[in-house]
């Protein structure tokens, strides 16, 4: 029997949610959002977004609450086990990413470090 792999990336109620109210205002451009990770920032790594309009060879798709997320190939070690949430307050909202492979952050929270998943 195989193992059952865990999902690179999980969706919180409030990032489902809010990604639902994007794709529904997209009047079915788009498939999904792409995330990844990018070199950038004071501490060496950017998560990146983008909408997705197909999928590409070799990303890896999930599926969480109803929400289709592409990943990066290039990003997956560096996502995995990773909660995406998202927060509003009263002067900012936005996604946050709650990863467990992050080391570091920078003081403005633009960029990470970011360490690829051990087995």
């Amino acid at each position: 029997m195989a193992r059952q792999m865990p999902k690179a990336i999980s969706l919180t109620e409030a990032a489902a949610a809010r990604m639902k109210e994007i794709m529904a205002a997209s009047d079915g451009k788009y498939i999904g959002v792409r995330i990844g990770v990018k070199n950038g920032g004071c501490a060496g790594m950017e998560y990146t977004m983008e909408y997705a309009e197909a999928a590409n060879p070799l990303d890896e798709v999930v599926e969480d609450r109803d929400v289709r997320i592409l990943i990066d190939p290039k990003a997956i070690l560096f996502l995995l086990g990773t909660e995406m949430d998202y927060e509003e307050d009263k002067f900012a909202s936005g996604f946050r990413f709650n990863n467990p492979n992050q080391t570091d952050a920078c003081g403005c929270g633009e960029s990470v470090t970011i360490v690829p998943a051990t087995a």
